[in-house]
C-alpha cells in the first residue's frame, strides 16, 4: 500500500460507521484522511477492500463515496497493476475557501448541536401531542415538495420541510430559534455540493420521520431526527477538516 500516513493515523480516523448514516460518515472519514494529509498528494489510498472493511460498508457504498471525491477533484482512479485511487495534489476549491471564510465567525459545533436539540425537540413534540388534520396535511405537503423538487430547488424545499415541522410543534419560541439556526446552517451548506446519494438518503429519513410523527411515535421521531441531523453534521465536518 502506498500511503505514508502511518497505521496510527489511519486507525484513528477510519473506523466502522453507524448504520444510519453510512454514506455520509464514510465520506467524512475519507475526507479527513485526505485533508489531514494522512495519504499525501500523489499517494494511493488503501484498497477498496481494506477501506470497506475498516468502515464497515459495502463496496458499492464505498465506490459512491470515492466518486464524490473524484468529482470534487480530490482523488483520481488509475487502472492497471499499479492502479487504485490516488490523492491529487491540489489547492482548496472556491467552495471550500468560501466555507472556511464563512465558518470563521461561527462556532460550528455549537450551531450543529443547537440545531439538533431544537429539531429533535420539535419532532418529539409534534408526535407526542398529535397533529390535527390540517397540520398533518401541511407536513405531508412539505414532504412531497422535497420529493418532487428539482436539484436546484432541493435545499429550499428541504428547509421549508424542516421549518414546517418546527412550526407545528406548538412552541413559537422554538420555531423562531430554529429558523435562526437553520439560516446559519444553510449559509454553510450553500458552500458544499449537493450529493445525490446524500439527498436520496435524506429523503428516506424525512419519510420515516413523518411516519413516526403521524403515528404518534415520539421516541421514533426523535431518534430519526437525531440521525438525520447527524448526517448533515458529518458532511459539514468532513468538508471543514
Amino acid at each position: 500500500m502506498a500511503h505514508t500516513g502511518g497505521e496510527g493515523g489511519l486507525g484513528t480516523v477510519l473506523r466502522p460507521v453507524r448504520a444510519g448514516n453510512g454514506f455520509e460518515e464514510a465520506l467524512e472519514q475519507i475526507l479527513q484522511v485526505v485533508r489531514l494529509g494522512l495519504v499525501p498528494g500523489g499517494e494511493r489510498l488503501p484498497s477498496e477492500r481494506e477501506l470497506a472493511d475498516r468502515l464497515g460498508i459495502s463496496r458499492v457504498t464505498l465506490r459512491e463515496v470515492l466518486k464524490v471525491l473524484q468529482e470534487q477533484g480530490l482523488v483520481e482512479s488509475r487502472r492497471g497493476r499499479y492502479g487504485g485511487t490516488f490523492v491529487l495534489r491540489r489547492s482548496g476549491a472556491a467552495g471550500e475557501d468560501e466555507l472556511r471564510r464563512r465558518v470563521k465567525g461561527v462556532d460550528i459545533e455549537d450551531v450543529l448541536r443547537f440545531r439538533e436539540v431544537l429539531e429533535v425537540g420539535a419532532a418529539g413534540l409534534c408526535a407526542a401531542h398529535a397533529l390535527d388534520d390540517e397540520g398533518a396535511a401541511r407536513l405531508r405537503t412539505a414532504l412531497a415538495a422535497t420529493h418532487d423538487a428539482p436539484l436546484a430547488d432541493y435545499r429550499r424545499q428541504d428547509t421549508l420541510f424542516h421549518l414546517t415541522l418546527a412550526g407545528l410543534c406548538g412552541s413559537p419560541s422554538l420555531a423562531a430559534r430554529y429558523a435562526a439556526v437553520r439560516a446559519t446552517v444553510n449559509d454553510l451548506l450553500d458552500c458544499i455540493p449537493l450529493l445525490v446519494r446524500n439527498l436520496e438518503h435524506s429523503q428516506r429519513q424525512h419519510t420515516a420521520l413523518v411516519e413516526a410523527v403521524l403515528d404518534g411515535d415520539a421516541d421514533g421521531a426523535r431518534e430519526m431526527t437525531r440521525e438525520h441531523c447527524g448526517g448533515t453534521a458529518a458532511l459539514l465536518r468532513g468538508f471543514l477538516t
